[in-house]
């Protein structure tokens, strides 16, 4: 990995730590939080690919949760984002569109969705050792959290794709 790679990938898990910190609003008592860093991490995986997203989004959202009351998730939000990432990287990327096709930005970050919701879901019952039904008061908050992705994230990767600010 370049040096210039390095320092961005430093860079983006700031990032993805302090979007994770500024707004940060829980859902239900145990699991479940309202968060911007979902929209760092797509915005990162779409305009710099798969690689730098999912490491920014698991080390940054990781970090996030060793430095707050949600310690237990760690290891979950780190195998979780990562996952993420790739896919939205992937997906954004796919047959050379490089982030630049928002109809495939769109579904690269349904389809994370697809793979976050039942995985958060499934921690969240492992981490609290609640019964299956539990969590489910959790799930509007984790799709609030990929709306909000999608609205905040789009602008900003039209305005990185203009300004050609992810070269």
């Amino acid at each position: 990995m370049k040096t210039r790679d390095m320092v961005q990938v430093a860079l983006f898990v700031a990032i993805v730590y302090v979007a994770t910190w500024i707004i940060s609003l829980p859902v239900m008592p145990g699991g479940g939080l309202v968060h911007t860093g979902t929209a760092a991490l797509f915005v990162i995986s779409v305009c710099f690919g798969p690689k730098k997203g999912a490491i920014a989004g698991s080390v940054g959202m990781a970090l996030f949760n060793l430095t707050s009351m949600w310690v237990a998730w760690t290891p979950y939000t780190f195998v979780i984002r990562l996952v993420m990432g790739l896919i939205i990287g992937g997906i954004a990327s796919w047959r050379g569109a490089g982030g630049k096709r928002p109809v495939q930005n769109v579904i690269a970050l349904l389809v994370a969705g697809l793979w976050f919701l039942p995985t958060a879901y499934v921690a969240q019952v492992m981490i609290m050792g609640v019964p299956w039904e539990v969590p489910v008061a959790a799930i509007p908050g984790n799709v609030m959290q990929l709306v909000l992705a999608l609205a905040i994230g789009l602008p900003m990767i039209q305005f990185i794709n203009r300004y050609k600010l992810n070269t």
